[in-house]
C-alpha cells in the first residue's frame, strides 16, 4: 500500500455525543487499497464530545487527527469546513459531519477508483438515506435511478438536497480557491457543489452508501429552518448568492437560476398559504411538474384549511411524527 494519504475524510461535529462514536466507526470500517486520514474538527462541544473523540485518537493515532477548538466559531461566522480542510494532505477531500454516517465499508474505494480512472471528474455523490435521530430510514436521497453525470444546470435547479453532503468526494486542490458566490452562501454544500460542477463533472453513483440525520438538536436545519421567518431568510440569501453566481458565469446559467428561485418562491407561497400562485404561469408549470402526492398536500391545504389545522394541532397534542 502507498504510503501517501489518498483520502482526507473532513467530519465537522457539535454537541454529537449521541452520535459522533457512530460517524467514527463509519470511517474506520472503510476497506481501501490506500491510506486515509480522519480529520475531525470540534467546535468547542459542550457536551461529552471532544471526549469521545479522545477515546478514539488513542485508539487510532495515526488515522484520526483532531482540533479540539476552545471556543466555538461557527457562532463567529467563521468557515469551519475550510478550516478544516486547509490542513488535509490527501489527493480527494471526503465530507461527513459528527451526526451523520457511512453505511457501506466500500464507499470511499468506489469512489477514488471512479474518480481515478476519470479526471474529468470533479464530484463524485451516491445515493443516501436520511434516518431520525435513531437511525431509521424516513425517506432515500436518490436523485436518479442509476448511475449518472449531472449538468450545471441539474445541480444549480436540484438545491441543497439533490445530493447528501456526507456523499461528496472532491479533488483536494479546488479547495483552494473557491469564488465569491461560495463565499456569500447562506451553507456551504449547495454552493460546493455547483462550484465543483463548473469545473468538471458531477458522477452520480447509484448505490446507498451513506446515512444523512435529521432532527438533530442544534443541528443547522433544526436551527435555520426552524420557522417560516427563517426559511424566507434562508430563501432570500440564497437568491443573493445565486445572482453571485450568475455574474461569476457571465449569465451562462441564467435560466436554470431563475428557475432554481422561482421554485424557492413557489415553496415560500405555498407554505404561507398564498394560493394565489398557483394561478401565474411560471408557477403553474411547476406545480405540473411535482409528484401526485405533493400536489395532493397542497390542494388540500388549499380547499381543506380547517382540517389542516385540526389535524396540526391533533399531531402536536399528541407529538405524532
Amino acid at each position: 500500500m502507498n504510503s501517501k494519504i489518498m483520502v482526507s475524510v473532513s467530519c465537522i461535529t457539535y454537541n454529537h455525543e449521541k452520535y459522533i462514536a457512530a460517524a467514527l466507526d463509519s470511517f474506520i470500517m472503510q476497506k481501501t487499497s490506500f491510506n486515509y486520514e480522519i480529520l475531525i474538527h470540534d467546535d468547542a462541544s459542550t457536551d461529552k464530545t471532544a471526549e469521545i473523540i479522545r477515546e478514539y485518537e488513542q485508539k487510532y493515532p495515526n488515522l484520526i487527527k483532531p482540533i479540539y477548538q476552545k471556543e466555538n466559531l461557527y457562532s463567529k461566522n467563521v468557515d469551519v469546513d475550510d478550516l478544516n480542510t486547509e490542513r488535509a494532505t490527501g489527493k480527494y477531500i471526503a465530507l461527513c459531519e459528527g451526526d451523520d454516517y457511512w453505511i457501506d465499508p466500500l464507499k470511499l474505494q468506489k469512489q477514488v477508483d471512479y474518480m481515478e480512472t476519470h479526471s474529468d471528474c470533479t464530484l463524485c455523490v451516491h445515493a443516501a438515506y436520511i434516518v431520525n435521530v435513531n437511525g431509521r430510514k424516513i425517506k432515500p436521497v436518490r436523485p436518479n435511478a442509476g448511475n449518472k453525470i449531472f449538468t450545471v444546470e441539474e445541480v444549480i435547479e436540484g438545491g441543497g438536497g439533490l445530493f447528501a453532503t456526507n456523499t461528496m468526494m472532491y479533488p483536494r486542490h479546488l479547495d483552494a480557491d473557491k469564488p465569491d458566490f461560495y463565499k456569500k452562501a447562506p451553507v456551504t454544500d449547495y454552493p460546493l457543489a455547483i462550484y465543483l460542477a463548473l469545473k468538471g463533472k458531477v458522477y452520480y453513483i447509484d448505490e446507498f452508501m451513506a446515512a444523512y440525520r435529521k432532527g438533530v438538536s442544534g443541528s443547522w436545519t433544526n436551527t435555520e429552518q426552524s420557522s417560516l421567518e427563517k426559511i424566507i431568510k434562508h430563501v432570500n440569501n440564497t437568491e443573493i448568492m445565486l445572482e453571485y453566481l450568475n455574474q461569476h458565469t457571465n449569465y451562462q446559467y441564467d435560466e436554470a437560476i431563475n428557475n432554481k428561485n422561482n421554485l424557492n418562491q413557489f415553496k415560500i407561497m405555498i407554505a404561507q398559504e398564498r394560493f394565489e400562485a398557483l394561478k401565474e404561469d411560471k408557477f403553474k408549470a411547476i406545480f405540473k411538474k411535482l409528484e401526485k402526492k405533493e400536489k395532493t398536500k397542497i390542494l388540500i391545504k388549499q380547499y381543506f384549511p380547517r382540517s389542516v389545522r385540526a389535524y396540526k394541532r391533533l399531531r402536536k397534542k399528541y407529538k405524532i411524527k
